[in-house]
């Protein structure tokens, strides 16, 4: 078991949250391939979008559905400066999991989150679980919770 894995799972299990631990055939790096490989509607997926602080450096969680974009104005309002897409070798260093399998939890340094309220609207959704074919499914306030995520509006309408 890959040290990702292991990360999530122990967070998972510290938390003490009902959840379905899956591994996929193939695999599950977008939000489409992750439903498509679960069975459920793109939305339940619950995709972590990662952003760095262009004058702090900090990077802050999007936690949001798998169908939504998120709005940039937004995201910047909420953190008090303008912010761009971290890079892959910024993800890694401070959350230990490579783009395609980012989880919202488990992460090597905390990170503040925000989480998406569309999440809400369904009784499971599906998250990364630090590997490409590795996903959890939990219910949306257990996850919300487990990551320390503070609901916000931060998607383009």
């Amino acid at each position: 078991m890959s040290k990702s894995l292991k990360r999530v799972r122990a967070a998972l299990e510290a938390a003490g949250v009902a959840h379905e631990l899956r591994e996929m055939p193939d695999s599950t790096r977008t939000a489409q391939q992750a439903a498509d490989a679960v069975g459920c509607a793109l939305d339940q997926i619950a995709k972590s979008i990662i952003v760095e602080g262009e004058r702090s450096g900090t990077l802050s969680l999007f936690v949001t559905a798998g169908g939504n974009r998120v709005c940039t104005d937004r995201i910047a309002e909420l953190l008090g400066e303008p912010t761009h897409p971290a890079s892959g070798n910024r993800i890694r260093e401070v959350t230990g999991f490579a783009i395609g399998g980012v989880s919202p939890i488990g992460h090597k340094t905390p990170i503040r989150a925000f989480f998406d309220p569309r999440l809400t609207m369904f009784d499971t959704v599906w998250a990364a679980a630090g590997t490409p074919r590795h996903v959890f499914g939990i219910a949306p306030e257990a996850l919300r919770a487990t990551c320390d995520g503070e609901t916000a509006s931060f998607v383009e309408t």
